[in-house]
Parts: C-alpha cells; sequence; structure tokens
C-alpha cells in the first residue's frame, strides 16, 4: 500500500481515538465542577462556559505559531507533540483541585492541541493532489465518528468508575493514538534551507494577498460561528419540542443524527470535490445547509428537527473538507502549514463565539431565531464564493 494511503487510514484511526476521548468530558464537566467544590448552579454555568471557551480561546492565538513550526520541523512533528502534550494535560485534569486549577489545564490545552489539524496539514501535503479532497473527506469522517462516540462513552463510564478517573482514561487513549502515529505514519518532507525568518503578521500579509484565501477564512469562520453556535441551545430546544420527555435522550438523537450524516457524507463529497472542484461542492454544500436551517426556525415536532439536522449535517460534510482541499491548492509552497495554521484560527474564532453569541440573542429573540441567523450566515458565505471566490478561481486556472 502507498504511504499516503497507510498514513491516511492511521490517522483516520487515531483521530477517532482522539475526538473521542476529547468529547468523553462533555457530558460531566458541569457535574465534575460541582465535586470540585462549585455548587452554587449559576456559578457551575459560568465556571462551564469559561472552561470550555478558554480552549478554544487559546488554541485560537497560538495555531499560527504551530503552522510555522510544522512548516519548519515537520507536519508529524506537529502531531506528535499535540499527541503527547494532550495526554499528560488531560491525565493532570484528573487531579485538579478547583475550578481555577481546571481552568488552567484547560488553558494549557488548547496551548498545545492540534492533533487533528496537523493530521489535516500532514494528510493534505502528503498525499497526490487528485486525492486531497477524499482524503481530507475521510479524514473528517473519522473525527465526526470519534465526536459521537466520545460523549456516549464518557456518560456510560462516569456512573461506573468516577469523574476523576476518566481523565487518566483519555490521557492513555489519546498517547496510544500519538504511539501509532510514531511507529507507523512516514513523513516526506524537506526542511526549507536557509529560509528567511519572518514575524506571524508577515506570514499572515503574505498568504492573505493570496486570492481568494481571506474570502476562504471567512466562510470558515462563518461556518463554525452559523453551525457551531446552535448546538449548546438544541437541547434546551429539544426540551420544549419534546415537553420534558427524555429530553436529554431526544437532544444527543438531534445532535448525533447531524453528525451522522456528515461521517456518511464526508468521504462522498470529498471525492466529489477531486473530480468536479471543491469550490463547487463548497458552493452547493453552503446552500444546502442554509436552505435546510430555515425550516428547523418552524417545526412543531421532534422527529422533524431530527430531520433537518440530519439533512443539515449531509450538507455539513462537504464544507469543511472542500475549503481545506481549496487551501491545500492556494497555500504558497513551504508555507502550507502556516496557510492551515491561519484557517485553524478563523475556526477556532468561530467555536468560541458562536455558542457566546448564539447565547446572548437565544436570550433576547429566541432559540428558533438562531435558525434563521445561521440561515442568513451560510446565505452570506454562498454570496462570498459566487462573487469573490469561484471568479478568481477561475481567472487563476
Amino acid at each position: 500500500m502507498m504511504d499516503w494511503k497507510k498514513n491516511l487510514y492511521i490517522l483516520t484511526a487515531s483521530i477517532f481515538i482522539v475526538m473521542a476521548a476529547m468529547t468523553m468530558i462533555v457530558p460531566f464537566l458541569p457535574l465534575y465542577l460541582q465535586e470540585l467544590g462549585v455548587t452554587d448552579p449559576a456559578k457551575v454555568s459560568t465556571w462551564a462556559g469559561l472552561i470550555f471557551g478558554i480552549n478554544f480561546f487559546s488554541a485560537f492565538l497560538v495555531s499560527p505559531f504551530w503552522g510555522r513550526l510544522a512548516d519548519r520541523r515537520g507536519r508529524r512533528l506537529m502531531v506528535l507533540r499535540s499527541g503527547f502534550g494532550m495526554a499528560l494535560v488531560m491525565i493532570l485534569m484528573g487531579f485538579a483541585t478547583g475550578p481555577w486549577s481546571l481552568f488552567f489545564f484547560r488553558l494549557l490545552n488548547g496551548t498545545i492541541s492540534g492533533f487533528n489539524p496537523a493530521s489535516i496539514a500532514l494528510i493534505s501535503t502528503n498525499t497526490p493532489k487528485e486525492y486531497v479532497g477524499r482524503a481530507l473527506g475521510i479524514l473528517q469522517a473519522g473525527a465526526v465518528a470519534g465526536s459521537i462516540c466520545g460523549p456516549l462513552f464518557g456518560g456510560v463510564m462516569a456512573e461506573i468508575i468516577g469523574f476523576r478517573m476518566i481523565f487518566n482514561i483519555t490521557g492513555v487513549a489519546i498517547a496510544v493514538a500519538a504511539l501509532t502515529v510514531l511507529f507507523f505514519v512516514k513523513e516526506e518532507f524537506t526542511p526549507p534551507e536557509n529560509e528567511e525568518k519572518t514575524s506571524t503578521r508577515q506570514d499572515f500579509k503574505t498568504i492573505a494577498s493570496i486570492q481568494p484565501i481571506p474570502y476562504i477564512y471567512a466562510i470558515i469562520f462563518v461556518i463554525q460561528f452559523g453551525l457551531v453556535g446552535i448546538n449548546p441551545l438544541v437541547s434546551l430546544f429539544v426540551e420544549d419540542l419534546s415537553g420534558g420527555m427524555n429530553s436529554a435522550f431526544f437532544a444527543g438523537l438531534a445532535v448525533s443524527s447531524m453528525g451522522f450524516a456528515n461521517m456518511l457524507a464526508s468521504p462522498k463529497l470529498g471525492k466529489l470535490s477531486d473530480s468536479k472542484g471543491p469550490q463547487y461542492v463548497l458552493f452547493g454544500a453552503l446552500i444546502g445547509a442554509a436552505v435546510f436551517s430555515i425550516p428547523q426556525a418552524f417545526v412543531t415536532g421532534l422527529w422533524q428537527l431530527i430531520i433537518m439536522r440530519f439533512f443539515t449535517g449531509l450538507c455539513l460534510g462537504g464544507l469543511l473538507p472542500a475549503a481545506n482541499t481549496l487551501i491545500r491548492r492556494l497555500a504558497p509552497e513551504g508555507m502550507e502549514s502556516r496557510t492551515y495554521g491561519f484557517s485553524n484560527s478563523f475556526l477556532f474564532l468561530g467555536n468560541m463565539l458562536g455558542p457566546m453569541v448564539g447565547g446572548l440573542i437565544a436570550g433576547i429573540t429566541g432559540i428558533r431565531s438562531l435558525f434563521l441567523l445561521s440561515a442568513l450566515l451560510l446565505f452570506t458565505g454562498v454570496i462570498i464564493m459566487k462573487k469573490r471566490v469561484v471568479p478568481q478561481l477561475k481567472n487563476t486556472q
């Protein structure tokens, strides 16, 4: 088997393990805070929001730095750095003594994280260009599958072995994934010779001068802000639709249906990107996601919501893989990881701001308005694609 295929399958399995391990803590983090001595419900909510958000904030800040280091030292090294670093921090979280120590460990975790982005950079730079879309689609399917299974495993295990032990198991699982990459993943990488040292600002100016990369960054932010911003509030909407009957189960089903559809569609839409062009897949997927977001604001039954979330997930499967494929094709030679590093910063910024702004808007206008806001943002992405990205790509071909 060719090395790029071996790398793809091994990294897909490793990302599945890492994403499952990282998302295991999601269901019980507020409960863990209570165990750490935070008993007031308002303070639990505040601390939970801060501890979730600080991970994305620190990742947003450092992604360009890790991208620059990857271009100089290799992408495989960044996967290993992230894997072993997160394994250690996750184990330390199990020894937290209070909310501040847990906050610090989450801050540290975001600073050294990047297993998934580094894997994307490694696969995209070591895969023949005609197969990059398919490879990134398969990689995303592994990540989504892990994020679906993780909360389920974490919820079950928390009941059996307790909260602190899960952090140890999570750390060991991530270490196993990193060891797998260490022994079985190969990278073709030649360190640059006599490369001029540049600042992060200079790197961004160089990359942003290549059109239409800045517009693709904006679309990635819109995708994360518009779609991720709704996810934390889905459980509340489900509770309203179900009348409080089995709301936790149905909330999980609503979120999982979107993730399951994403997992199914990613490899197929990635293959379509290779044959038809990633810009057209991204354009069509944005239209689909926007269209299916609108009916969710007007559903009257739970199953209507679940079905619409499933169709939105099918479209989601073509968004980030296609955007990452475009970035690979446009990135200047020798700056591929830095180009992905800035892309990841926009992604993490959307992850961080989406839930915060979504919560504020839902408090003022209601949860249903978020689906309309999501559709509006995604249609904005459609306009950017039509007016800026697609025409400029035609001019460069």
